[in-house]
């Protein structure tokens, strides 16, 4: 009894040395698979044909109205010359923006729809992460300079020409992109050198990195974390400095004794705080929300309000109470009818 005990005891442990083996294998072979992925498959909208053909039908709506509405303001603004100023520049920045943003993801998905595919290349999910990031950042860093432009404008109205000059006007659109750019690379760099040892299924309809992160091998998503905490604090910082200065703004507004100053004054500000509230809710919702409470259906949804909703609805706001811009965009279709005629 004794030898028979012993034999199956290092037979017991012969195969616990292969099953881990085996398994030390399976391992080494996902994380070399992981570096030679060539494609990602992207979250379908729907199974059936039907669908698929309306969720395409639904994005080409928002796409084309989203392009329309962009390149209307960018159109206007550079053709009137009324609009050559610093408030007017900085919109004609977050409409190309909001273009790039909405151009990176919808037409992408619409063509898998349409292709009833869901197939996206390697390299594409790395243009899509790293243009996203880019523009998103250059968003939040313009949305934060279009609130200083408005502080200077009503609290500090005597030294708005040495502030908001040509060339501080150029600086700080650079600055804004640039920092966007920077953004945009460090997160797509780490994003992209972490293993991914669970498959290629992304549950977004685009490449976004929280999902990809959870494509990623177990504790390898420390230092993107760490990247992303450093990027939460920057968009944090923005955002505190636009809510001090419409703190301000408000105060000020408040002392003007004139009500039609006050309500010019409310209506300049408002559209901007609305595209502010806006794009901050739903990034702030989409990145900063506990994983355990995720859902594909949830994530979907939140994905849709921050990077197909906002490019489409930012020019009614602004262009909605803006009488200035209502008329150039007057001037400019009434000059192109007579062209064509």
């Amino acid at each position: 009894m004794g030898l028979t005990s012993l034999e199956q005891w290092e037979e017991l442990k012969r195969l616990s040395k292969t099953m881990i083996t085996t398994v030390l294998k399976v391992q080494r072979k996902q994380m070399s698979n992981s570096s030679s992925l060539n494609e990602f498959l992207l979250l379908v909208f729907a199974d059936t044909r039907e669908l698929q053909l309306l969720h395409f039908s639904l994005f080409l709506g928002i796409y084309l109205a989203a392009l329309l509405g962009n390149i209307l303001i960018i159109t206007a603004i550079a053709c009137d010359h009324r609009l050559h100023t610093p408030m007017y520049f900085f919109l004609l920045s977050l409409s190309l923006v909001d273009l790039g943003t909405i151009s990176v993801t919808v037409p992408k998905s619409m063509a898998n729809s349409l292709c009833n595919t869901r197939t996206i290349s390697y390299s594409g999910c790395v243009a899509q992460v790293f243009l996203l990031v880019f523009l998103i950042t250059a968003e939040c860093s313009l949305l934060t300079v279009m609130a200083y432009d408005r502080y200077i404008a009503i609290c500090r109205p005597l030294h708005y020409g040495t502030f908001m000059s040509s060339r501080a006007c150029v600086k700080i659109a650079a600055a804004a992109w640039g920092s966007g750019f920077l953004n945009g690379l460090l997160h797509t760099a780490n994003t992209f050198s972490i293993p991914l040892c669970q498959g290629n299924a992304v549950e977004q309809f685009f490449c976004e990195i929280p999902q990809i992160l959870k494509l990623c091998c177990s504790n390898s998503y420390l230092r993107e974390a760490g990247v992303s905490l450093v990027s939460s604090s920057l968009g944090f910082g923005c955002f505190i400095f636009i809510v001090v200065s419409y703190v301000q703004i408000f105060t000020a507004v408040l002392r003007i004794h004139s009500e039609q100053g006050r309500h010019k004054t409310f209506c300049m500000c408002l559209p901007h705080l609305a595209v502010v509230s806006l794009f901050a809710s739903t990034v702030m919702f989409a990145y900063l929300k506990p994983p355990s409470n995720s859902s594909p259906a949830l994530d979907l949804v939140v994905a849709v309000l921050y990077v197909v909703v906002p490019p489409a609805v930012n020019p009614l706001i602004y262009s909605m109470r803006n009488k200035e811009f209502k008329d150039a965009l007057r001037k400019l279709i009434l000059l192109v009818l007579f062209r064509q005629q």
